[in-house]
């Protein structure tokens, strides 16, 4: 590990261009940008998943360190207790000293991975959480679980420090990533941090003598109801710019919440003939690394963050 880069990574948030927002916010003074997140924690939810990918989650699961005010604001977030940036929250709920105990004692119980989910725009929280976490004898994969909004300079900075690289490729197309997600550029940011994380690890995810993944990189995509163009516009550029050996985990888990009932076409589930027409695309692509969803899998997939265990039905 080269500590150098990880010596004072907090300095970064009195200028904060962490993420592709670039606000320049000085996030000690409380005036905060678009994530209107200061320099805490701003951690919502410490525990451990087991309905990630089967190389990440495992037998055991992987610690997942779940942040707040995402800086993209999808309208259909299932995570949209904590991602959006409206809600006001207490954000020095959690020390740090709190959620190193947190973390430690999930690892004591033979988790290896931790992940960090939503961290663009917390990078130099993630980089003090992997400092102390090593500095006091650990040394698990550390995961990085981004919607892939991120600025391709932030992530070469993280090279030779995230083992396992989990990113989102929303949406291909600008009008539809502005509508959803407020985001216009998010084609061209994602685009540019897909090139950055391939270069770092290529196409060839590593995996241990347990079938856990202990470096490369797996891409995600969310097929939207009345999107397929969309979904295989980001599956060709994935095949034709990248590689087809890139494994892809190719979701059918949308789940309309509340907040879209009335959506032209987010209100709705996707149907099996438009995950069909994803799926062939894939094949035709050459795409056969990965993993696809059966479809309503999104029954399965509803977090419930004012719980201590969001993932975990009572």
């Amino acid at each position: 590990m080269d500590y150098e880069r990880l010596l004072n990574p907090l300095e970064l948030l009195h200028d904060c261009t962490n993420c592709p927002r670039n606000c320049h916010a000085n996030r000690f003074t409380g005036k905060t940008g678009y994530c209107r997140s200061d320099a805490s924690l701003n951690i919502a939810s410490i525990c451990v998943h087991r309905g990630e990918e089967p190389v990440i989650s495992g037998h055991s699961g992987i610690c997942n360190i779940f942040f707040t005010n995402c800086n993209l604001q999808c309208i259909y977030c299932q995570n949209h207790q904590i991602s959006d940036r409206h809600i006001r929250r207490n954000t020095s709920a959690m020390t740090l000293t709190e959620a190193l105990g947190q973390i430690t004692a999930i690892l004591d119980s033979g988790v290896e991975l931790v992940g960090f989910v939503s961290p663009s725009h917390f990078v130099p929280q993630m980089l003090v959480i992997i400092r102390e976490i090593e500095a006091m004898g650990y040394s698990p994969g550390w995961v990085y679980n981004t919607n892939g909004y991120d600025k391709a300079e932030t992530l070469r900075s993280l090279e030779g420090i995230i083992d396992v690289y989990l990113p989102d490729f929303k949406y291909y197309e600008n009008q539809l990533a502005y509508e959803l997600s407020d985001a216009m550029d998010y084609p061209e940011i994602a685009s540019r941090a897909l090139r950055e994380i391939f270069r770092q690890k290529g196409a060839t995810l590593i995996t241990d003598n347990n079938g856990r993944a202990v470096s490369g990189m797996i891409i995600r995509h969310l097929v939207l109801p009345g999107q397929v163009e969309n979904s295989i516009k980001v599956l060709q550029f994935i095949a034709n710019d990248l590689s087809p050996r890139i494994h892809i985990s190719l979701m059918a888990q949308y789940y309309p919440p509340d907040r879209v009932a009335h959506h032209p076409f987010l209100f709705r589930g996707i149907t099996a003939d438009e995950y069909d027409l994803v799926k062939e695309e894939m094949e035709r692509l050459g795409i056969c690394n990965g993993w696809i969803q059966d479809l309503g899998s999104g029954d399965h997939y509803q977090p419930d963050f004012s719980n201590e265990h969001p993932f975990e039905r009572t």
